[in-house]
């Protein structure tokens, strides 16, 4: 008999454990349906990025002096420097330059180590292709400047389609009944239209 009641003893600590474990799950569960969504409307809206952000890398190519530094500092030898030697100036003349960023880890040592700074770290994140050969970057395409999300025209600013209170930067502390600072998107879209 005692033998029954001890096991009755620790199914009833197992069951009451159980279910505080589930308690704390649901618990947390319902803490994040009552707060604001913060999703960000991709193509429409940008986040802008870190101070520090390491995106598509920007090449000069007159800075450059083929010291091959970046190819030896690269985790996985990913920077092609083609180069050849100029007899007469006795120095190394740069022919091409490429990153394939299909394979780029954005580690940013080539970037750190550069010693003329011919490479820097873009705030750029957007590289997504249709074929990954697109992503092999000649030294005319790292030369490209990249464009700020701050200053691109194709993105609305994020001000008015802010979905937090004016002033608030913080989703997580603004319950879900607060009213929002600008429009949703659709009705950005359907006042353009009006006014076309």
């Amino acid at each position: 008999m005692l033998k029954f009641l001890n096991k009755i003893g620790d199914y009833t600590k197992d069951a009451v454990q159980a279910a505080r474990y589930i308690g704390q799950g649901m618990a947390v569960t319902f803490d994040h349906m009552r707060r604001r969504p913060i999703t960000v409307q991709y193509p429409y809206e940008k986040l802008i990025p870190s101070e520090r952000f390491r995106g598509r890398i920007h090449f000069e190519f007159d800075k450059c002096i083929s010291c091959e530094v970046c190819v030896r500092v690269c985790p996985i030898n990913l920077p092609v420097v083609d180069w050849t030697f100029n007899s007469e100036m006795k120095k190394k003349e740069l022919k091409s330059y490429s990153i394939d960023f299909g394979v780029c880890i954005f580690c940013g040592n080539c970037v750190e180590y550069c010693p003329t700074n011919a490479l820097s770290m873009t705030e750029e994140y957007d590289l997504s292709t249709f074929d990954r050969h697109e992503l092999n970057f000649d030294s005319v395409a790292l030369g490209r400047m990249p464009t700020k999300v701050t200053e691109d025209p194709l993105v609305t600013p994020i001000r008015e389609l802010a979905y937090l209170p004016k002033g608030v930067m913080e989703g997580h502390e603004v319950p879900h009944t607060a009213k929002r600072a600008g429009l949703r998107p659709e009705e950005i879209a359907e006042a353009a239209s009006e006014n076309k």
